[in-house]
């Protein structure tokens, strides 16, 4: 990610790659904080962090509620993405 920072013990893009688990409200305590931290210390993650929630809110809004998957889809796709490059 070009113009990376570390605030908070945190990278720009790692913070991109847990935005969709703190939009879910799958992080753990420890993780929620250090992200809310990082955002809080990082212009560029606050801006797009807040364009992108405001995106999903109004998916979901549109879409409703998204249906739970039978386990044993969830974890033939979860391993199945795990392969993408």
């Amino acid at each position: 990610m070009r113009g990376e920072r570390e605030v908070a013990g945190l990278r720009c893009g790692e913070v991109l790659e847990r935005l969709d688990a703190y939009l879910d409200g799958a992080l753990e305590v420890p993780a929620r904080e250090r992200l809310e931290a990082h955002v809080r210390g990082c212009d560029q993650c606050a801006r797009f962090g807040g364009v992108y929630a405001a995106t999903v809110r109004a998916l979901r809004g549109r879409l409703g509620a998204a249906e739970e998957l039978p386990g044993e889809v969830a974890a033939r796709l979860d391993a199945a993405l795990r392969t993408l490059p």
